[in-house]
């Protein structure tokens, strides 16, 4: 039964008045967006001490000690997911690791658009690159002028903590869509290759090729174990539960894939129950046809087609097993393959700024 009270996982928070708003700038150097025209107008804005060029995990690591060093009230991340990915993971360690001999407070993080997908920076509607409106962003944050918060649950796998990860077509699907975008990286097609149509690209041209000359039936269980589960209907409601040690699938799948929050890359709505249900992930597991989903690719884009053969379930601790490795990726960065995963919840929950209420991006 649903019996318990509705409970979003993303959850609004009001502004926090603290009187100290120290903000700080992590940026990482290799992504495409953080130019140095980026740099220097950051620069104008953000103290010298305050903003943090990384060029490795090394470096990621050495700020992050810093950042927890300073006490920062928040910490801006400029790059793609897979930045936010790296910068959260090395500080909540850092944080932790602190935690065990004295409390040491989790700062809030605000995202700057400066990645290839962006999903959490879609989440929070962070500002776009054109303009001032990064600037403007860390601006609200150092005067205390942040619309609000939200307060979003992470997916835990192997010790590292994401917003989203994959096993299988999405998998595939996002390292058809590097090798389409580096294929065009120099030449007149760069700029068009390298966003939703991109995407709309590898898809059409790479991944359902693959998949209509390839068999997309590999064998795949998820056992549930967590609390209890839920099969997600088209409405919203759930369809149907399992409690702890149920099997929640068992058969043929090309993709099994989770979220905490709902978009991929460019608003993909990959998740559209991410973040009903505070603790627990949207879990998608999937086998169509490849020409049913390129049929389909707008209402799938808008987390509006719900096909027979598509599948949500609302679960906190699943180990999914595949009877041979499948393309695997975290965060949108490829990951190598894995037959077998075991994605939990993570235990702490992250605040991100939310300019949903300051405007419409």
């Amino acid at each position: 039964m649903w019996v318990q009270p509705y409970r979003s996982s993303i959850e609004q928070v009001p502004p926090r008045l603290d009187v100290d708003h120290r903000v700080a700038v992590l940026l990482n150097a290799s992504a495409r967006r953080v130019t140095p025209r980026i740099i220097r107008s950051l620069s104008h804005v953000v103290p010298e001490g305050d903003l943090f060029l990384s060029r490795s995990e090394l470096d990621a690591r050495r700020i992050a000690q810093t950042v927890v060093d300073r006490g920062y009230h928040t910490v801006f991340l400029g790059g793609g997911d897979g930045t936010v990915t790296c910068f959260v993971n090395e500080i909540v360690s850092e944080v932790g690791r602190r935690r065990r001999h004295h409390p040491t407070p989790m700062p809030r993080f605000g995202v700057l658009k400066l990645g290839t997908g962006n999903s959490v920076a879609a989440l929070v509607k962070a500002s776009a690159t054109r303009g001032d409106g990064i600037l403007d962003d860390v601006l609200r944050a150092r005067s205390g002028e942040v619309p609000g918060t939200k307060a979003i649950d992470l997916l835990l796998i192997d010790g590292k903590r994401a917003p989203f990860a994959g096993l299988g077509m999405d998998g595939q699907l996002l390292n058809d869509y590097i090798k389409v975008k580096n294929a065009f990286a120099e030449g007149p097609l760069a700029k068009l290759m390298s966003g939703p149509s991109g995407y709309f690209t590898s898809v059409a041209l790479k991944t359902v090729p693959y998949y209509l000359a390839n068999s997309n039936s590999v064998d795949c269980e998820i056992i549930n174990q967590g609390q209890v589960a839920w099969r997600m209907g088209a409405d919203g409601r759930p369809a149907e539960t399992f409690g702890p040690g149920a099997t929640l699938f068992k058969g043929p799948l090309m993709m099994a894939a989770a979220g905490t929050v709902p978009f991929y890359g460019y608003e993909l709505k990959m998740f559209p129950f991410a973040g009903k249900r505070r603790g627990m992930f949207d879990l998608r597991v999937g086998k169509l046809p490849a020409t049913q989903i390129l049929a389909n690719l707008p209402g799938l884009w808008a987390g509006t087609w719900f096909p027979e053969g598509l599948s949500d379930f609302l679960a906190s601790d699943v180990t999914i097993r595949f009877s041979r490795p499948m393309p695997f990726q975290i965060a949108g960065d490829a990951e190598g393959y894995r037959d077998e995963l075991r994605v939990q919840v993570a235990s702490e929950a992250i605040e991100l700024c939310d300019f949903s209420g300051a405007r419409a991006n």
